[in-house]
Parts: C-alpha cells; sequence; structure tokens
C-alpha cells in the first residue's frame, strides 16, 4: 500500500507539472515574438518555484512563526504567542550550549579529517597502478553506500561493553583487555574530554573518506601535467611539488568538500542518535530537536533549534554556491 502511495505520488506530482508547463507554454506561444522572448524563460521556471514555494519556503517560514509560540498544555487549546522566550530558554540552558559546543566541534573535526585523509588516500593510490588504484578506492568508498544506522549498527560491534566477566565480543574492548589485562570500559558514556563524542566522530570520517578522496583524485587527476615538469623542471620535490604546485590548483575543490561535509555534520542526526540517543554529553541540534519534538512535546522550542540550525548553515550554503559561480566564471 505504501508503495502505490509513493507512485501515485510521483505520478500525480509529475503530471500536474506537466499540465501547468504545456497550458503556460501554449499561452506564450500565441503570444508575439517579443513578448515570447520574455515570458518563455518563466515558463519553465514557473513549476520550479511553485514547487520550491510550497515544499521549502512555506516550511522554513512557518517553522520560523512557530519558534515564537508555546503549545498550550491544555487540551484543546492553541499554541499562544512567547515572543522569544524559546530562544532565550534555549540559550540560558547550560545543556544546549553543550549542544553548541559539541556541534561546534563535530564542524571542526569532521571535516577536516575527512579532508585530510581522502587527500591523502587519493594521493596514495594514484601510485598504485590502474588496478590496484581502482580497488582500493572501491573498498574505501563503500561505506558511502551504506547510511548512517547501518554504520552505526556496524560500529556498535566495535565500540559496545560487556560487563567484566562475560566474553568481550567487541572489538574495541577485546583489544583494551587483552592488551592492559584492565577491566572493559564502556567508551560510549564516557564524556570526559568528549571522548565519546570523537568516537561517534570517527564514524562519520570513515563514512565521508570515499566521498572526499572520489572529488579530490578526479582534481588531482585534472591538474595540467606542464605544470607539474615545470616544478620538476625547477628542482622542485615530491613534497614542495604537492604543497606548491598540485594544491593550489585543487584548492578550489578541496573547499568544496569540505563545505559540502560541514554541511553534512551542521545536519547529523542518524549516527549519533543510533549511537547513544543523545544520551552522555553526545547531543548536537538534529538530536535536540527530535528530542524537543517527540520527547518533551515542545514544537515551540524544537523550531527554535531548527531556526538556528538554519541560521548556522545557510551562510555555508550561500558561500558553496558564490565558490561554485566563481569556479563556472574561471572555466
Amino acid at each position: 500500500m505504501a508503495i502505490l502511495s509513493a507512485l501515485l505520488s510521483v505520478v500525480l506530482g509529475l503530471t500536474v507539472s506537466f499540465l501547468i508547463f504545456f497550458s503556460l507554454n501554449w499561452l506564450v506561444e500565441r503570444t508575439n515574438d517579443k513578448w515570447k522572448a520574455r515570458l518563455l524563460p518563466y515558463v519553465f521556471l514557473f513549476p520550479v518555484i511553485i514547487l520550491v514555494s510550497v515544499f521549502l519556503l512555506y516550511p522554513a517560514i512557518r517553522t520560523f512563526v512557530e519558534s515564537f509560540m508555546e503549545q498550550s498544555q491544555r487540551r484543546g487549546e492553541g499554541a499562544t504567542f512567547v515572543g522569544l522566550d524559546n530562544y532565550i530558554d534555549l540559550f540560558t540552558s547550560s545543556s544546549f550550549i553543550g549542544i553548541l559546543l559539541n556541534n561546534l566541534l563535530w564542524v571542526l573535526v569532521v571535516p577536516a579529517g575527512a579532508v585530510l585523509i581522502g587527500l591523502l588516500v587519493a594521493v596514495l593510490t594514484d601510485k598504485l597502478g590502474k588496478k590496484r588504484e581502482t580497488t582500493f578506492k572501491a573498498m574505501i568508498f563503500l561505506p558511502m553506500a551504506i547510511s548512517g544506522v547501518a554504520a552505526a549498527v556496524t560500529w556498535r560491534f566495535i565500540y559496545f561493553y560487556a560487563p567484566p566477566g562475560n566474553p568481550q565480543i567487541y572489538l574495541l574492548n577485546a583489544i583494551w583487555t587483552s592488551v592492559t589485562g584492565q577491566d572493559p570500559v564502556p567508551w560510549l558514556t564516557l564524556d570526559a574530554g568528549r571522548l565519546n563524542s570523537f568516537l561517534i566522530m570517527f564514524i562519520a570520517i570513515w563514512l565521508q573518506v570515499g566521498f572526499a578522496m572520489v572529488l579530490l583524485s578526479a582534481a588531482i587527476k585534472g591538474v595540467p601535467e606542464e605544470t607539474i615538469e615545470a616544478g620538476r623542471l625547477d628542482g622542485a620535490g615530491e613534497r614542495k611539488l604537492f604543497f606548491s604546485v598540485i594544491v593550489p590548483q585543487i584548492r578550489g575543490t578541496i573547499l568544496a568538500v569540505f563545505v559540502t561535509i560541514t554541511i553534512f555534520v551542521m545536519k547529523i542526526f542518524d549516527i549519533i542518535y543510533a549511537m547513544t540517543g543523545g544520551q552522555y554529553n553526545t547531543s548536537v541540534l538534529a538530536v535536540d530537536f527530535y528530542n524537543q519534538l517527540f520527547s518533551f512535546q515542545n514544537p515551540g522550542k524544537a523550531a527554535a533549534v531548527v531556526v538556528v540550525l538554519m541560521i548556522a548553515v545557510v551562510p555555508l550554503i550561500v558561500y558553496q554556491v558564490r565558490s561554485y559561480k566563481s569556479q563556472e566564471e574561471l572555466r
């Protein structure tokens, strides 16, 4: 039934879009050439503008308005306007400040780690020969094919904890107890120095390295051979050649990959929720939104959390779009 409903939605959406386009195109074709040239671009843009308005702009505006409301606890009564109370409650809460700090750590660690490791792998695999390069790249890219929840389930067998006296079937504790002879450690509950958050961040890096590697490898292969040969003739070694010749020419790709992973990290939810549920000081904005909305039944605060997240993400999206435009102009 769900599959049939989804198929009907897709068919209905495509049919309505086609009818709108066909009707507008029919009207424009009956105008003179001067107006046809002016109106025809809007015929193609109008369905897209409608869809973006209905499915993007309206929900964003509705969420912004909802962030100034508070749901009444009395049954049958609607929401009441509370002004900035939801935002004040959030930013005066020590737990929310901790959540913002966690988000900041994710933004600092995961994109940098994924880009650096992806760049290193791209450079090293490029020297293996065609067949081995393809094999290793396929292995490293494979985690991109699984969801965050599947990755979390996989890494549970590495990080999880079995009490002392039980067989240590989880890899990290099996190594820890064998090497040190000490009791197993509940790694995901250790929030001292935010160790548990860093362990979860490594899962996100593991997922994103393949994405960074593929794009950076393509960028490196696109560096003109003439510039590399010129650097060698000037006496540059391999290290200097890489940092002085190759990296400046792939700077745009590095920034694009970094920003893309940063946007992914800002919205991270599934990995954290599957591993800890946001407990033990591992929560981030997306997890806090879920908890505010479904656990605490507070849609106003949940909307305020989303607005904070949107304010943080929008500048990155704007920068990414401008970066793509500048690269297109250079070409």
